[in-house]
């Protein structure tokens, strides 16, 4: 079974003027579609490894062959991340319930929160994602470098289940917000989908 670009529940410009409707298009047609192609090609020749969902194959990453292991690590990261990522954005969506609660346990107030995922996304050199995982059931802040992962485990550098994930690579904002990360980051509580992160924080322990 091969990956397959995932349809979206939205059009391009449903993040306007957030994020716009031009890199959104790129970003989904171009990036992702490239890391699946090649994610596709590693895997011709290890069909016992086609059978595994990608979260499957993202938690092996550190037990695959050497010579197979870099090329997932990044096109079946990018493809899992990317995966997850279009499912975080929705606007309009309300943080509340059992992760709201969570978040002002662990980091105060929701802007608290903002502040700190700000700045950790802001600290991440380079190209990567900020994440808000569940680990030991807390939450943590957290990033990762490239198409890194928290599920793959040590080789990520973190470990965690992935309640919400912002892309900080430039191709997710540059067309709009060229340098200015922190501008690119701070839109993204206008359409983030508390919806989807307050359902993954509710189905697992972790």
């Amino acid at each position: 079974m091969s990956f397959e670009l995932p349809s979206l529940k939205y059009n391009y410009n449903a993040m306007e003027p957030f994020f716009d409707s031009k890199t959104m298009e790129i970003h989904h047609t171009k990036h992702h579609q490239a890391y699946i192609d090649k994610a596709n090609d590693a895997l011709i020749d290890m069909p016992e490894l086609t059978i595994l969902h990608i979260e499957e194959l993202i938690k092996k990453i550190n037990i695959l062959p050497e010579n197979k292991k870099t090329i997932l690590r990044n096109n079946a990261g990018g493809h899992f991340n990317h995966k997850l990522f279009w499912t975080f954005l929705k606007p309009g969506t309300i943080l509340h319930g059992n992760l709201k609660k969570a978040i002002e346990k662990k980091f105060g107030n929701l802007e608290k929160f903002k502040t700190m995922f700000e700045e950790n996304a802001m600290n991440r050199f380079g190209s990567g994602w900020t994440w808000l995982i569940k680990k030991n059931n807390e939450l943590e802040i957290v990033t990762t470098a490239n198409q890194d992962n928290p599920l793959m485990g040590t080789i990520s550098g973190t470990e965690g289940y992935p309640i919400i994930g912002l892309d900080i690579w430039e191709h997710a904002y540059y067309l709009k917000y060229q340098n200015r990360r922190l501008d690119y980051i701070k839109a993204f509580w206008y359409i983030i989908n508390w919806e989807e992160a307050e359902l993954r924080f509710n189905q697992k322990n972790y």
